[in-house]
């Protein structure tokens, strides 16, 4: 049975973003990339909200070139390299965007690997997405997409990497209406990042409550 693994980077007092919805307050260095690489070298599929897809559709097509990576990222080849694998496995990686007003053309130039599918039909979705074989379902941003999906008890693993920076304000990580438990499977380091951890977690299964006698 597949697991579907959320990926996130977070600030220190849990956000996502800064006031304005700018994600680029966070610190995304060569460690937060070489994580995700990792994490789509087992990814089957990609889980989407239209927002999130709509900055990979507008970014990462352009990356599959050496040429252009080269001009993004001038004077860091190793880094040229990974983000053009990340974009070559972007491509073809099937990808399901959860939304109700995205259109298939919209999709382009992965429309032939895109799916659109009703946000009212997203748990059906995951859920048989699991019973199928295969490699991981995977989820980087899209936090109202996996929020709704760890609170229905759909997600496997939280993985969370915490960047050092305090925002103070802006969109909260995690909300959920009632209490997710986790279990923390590691913790992992990079001496020479400001990503200065990485926290991985398995959901548990809630807690039933106790019952009284009559």
């Amino acid at each position: 049975m597949r697991k579907l693994i959320v990926v996130a980077i977070v600030s220190l007092d849990g956000r996502m973003e800064c006031p304005g919805r700018d994600v680029l307050a966070m610190p995304m260095d060569h460690a937060f990339d070489s994580h995700n690489l990792e994490r789509l070298r087992g990814t089957d599929v990609l889980l989407f909200g239209r927002e999130t897809f709509e900055g990979f559709v507008g970014f990462w097509p352009a990356m599959t070139d050496p040429a252009h990576a080269a001009e993004v990222l001038p004077g860091e080849p190793e880094q040229q390299r990974v983000h053009v694998e990340i974009a070559r496995i972007n491509a073809g990686v099937r990808k399901i965007v959860f939304s109700d007003s995205l259109r298939p053309e919209e999709t382009e130039p992965w429309r032939s690997s895109t799916q659109v599918v009703a946000r009212k039909a997203a748990h059906g979705t995951v859920a048989e997405l699991k019973r199928e074989g295969g490699g991981d379902i995977t989820v980087f941003g899209s936090f109202t997409v996996w929020n709704d999906l760890l609170e229905a008890g759909l997600v496997d693993e939280v993985h969370v990497m915490v960047g050092p920076v305090l925002l103070g304000a802006g969109t909260p990580a995690f909300q959920v209406s009632e209490t997710v438990r986790l279990r923390l499977l590691g913790v992992r380091t990079w001496a020479d990042s400001g990503n200065v951890v990485l926290l991985r977690y398995a959901t548990e299964p809630p807690v039933e409550p106790r019952r009284t006698g009559q």
